[in-house]
């Protein structure tokens, strides 16, 4: 009877997919979730950023540059006489998006290399790679460098200078992601679910979208979390430099500019204090999230 009650208790346990076996464990990790709450309320701030800001981002009041903080200016003015609380509030919805569309594109042209070169292989797989190689090496800073230079005194938009930041960062930064995406195809090529597939005339299209993607869907997932970081960072680098976007629209990078000045640095932190801390909590939350989607997906710790 004993063996019978818990065969019968085994047999109604609940079996759970990878996926759903991925995402409990990433509901339990903690910090994990304590970032992407940070990250989803900062993304809820910055979209109602109009409703919540005090004052025009552009507003300037000449006779208060680099004013302390009051009532009327709560985090101070910056070195235009702008609020920098409301240009803090609108920095988050630009940096945000310029990092999520600069990942986004360089995924769309990392995975599509890298899935064409590892599927094919031969001479495909070399010429994409030689170009992917090239696009590496290629020097980011100094071309983007070069290309403000060229382009900044003729872009009457400020938005525009946004527009040429996200398109040299996606046209030279899917080198990485085309490489990995391209190991991991060449490794799933060797399972048996693949071979099956091309030994029975399965179409190339099916196989590609129908069985090899959905197996390192896991691996992009990471990769996103990681790539996004790392284009927030590179915004706000670029625009700390001056290389970035244009100086009307605020973003977190552009908000660190007045820290070269020696006496902001020594003496008025709250200029340039709240954007760095962004950056960090910002950048921290994400590669929170990122170590705890690849641990979740991590298939030998699976249970």
């Amino acid at each position: 009877m004993k063996k019978e009650r818990s065969s019968k208790k085994n047999s109604t346990k609940k079996i759970y997919s990878p996926t759903q076996l991925a995402l409990k464990k990433f509901l339990k990790n903690k910090i994990a979730m304590v970032s992407l709450i940070f990250l989803f309320f900062l993304a809820i701030i910055s979209i109602i950023a109009p409703l919540l800001a005090p004052l025009p981002i552009n507003q300037q009041d000449l006779l208060n540059i680099k004013g302390d903080m009051s009532s009327h200016n709560i985090l101070g003015t910056d070195s235009g006489g702008r609020d920098n609380f409301s240009r803090l509030l609108y920095a988050g919805r630009v940096s945000l998006t310029i990092g999520l569309t600069s990942t986004i594109g360089m995924l769309i042209i990392g995975i599509t290399i890298g899935v064409i070169s590892g599927y094919f292989g031969g001479i495909t797989d070399t010429i994409l790679m030689r170009i992917t190689e090239f696009v590496m090496l290629f020097p980011f800073l100094i071309f983007a460098i070069v290309l403000n230079a060229a382009l900044g005194d003729k872009i009457k938009n400020p938005y525009g200078s946004a527009l040429i930041l996200i398109v040299v960062i996606i046209i030279l930064s899917w080198g990485g992601i085309a490489r990995l995406i391209r190991g991991k195809v060449m490794q799933e090529k060797e399972n048996e679910y693949f071979l099956a597939a091309k030994s029975i005339g399965t179409p190339t299209h099916k196989i590609i979208l129908k069985h090899l993607l959905p197996n390192i869907i896991s691996v992009v997932i990471v990769q996103t979390t990681l790539t996004f970081a790392g284009m927030i960072v590179v915004e706000s680098g670029l625009s700390f430099l001056g290389f970035g976007i244009s100086k009307s629209i605020p973003s977190w990078g552009n908000m660190l500019s007045d820290a070269q000045e020696g006496d902001v640095i020594s003496s008025k932190p709250w200029i340039w204090m709240p954007p760095a801390l962004m950056i960090m909590f910002t950048i921290l939350s994400i590669n929170f999230v990122g170590e705890g989607l690849k641990d979740a997906f991590n298939p030998k710790d699976r249970r």
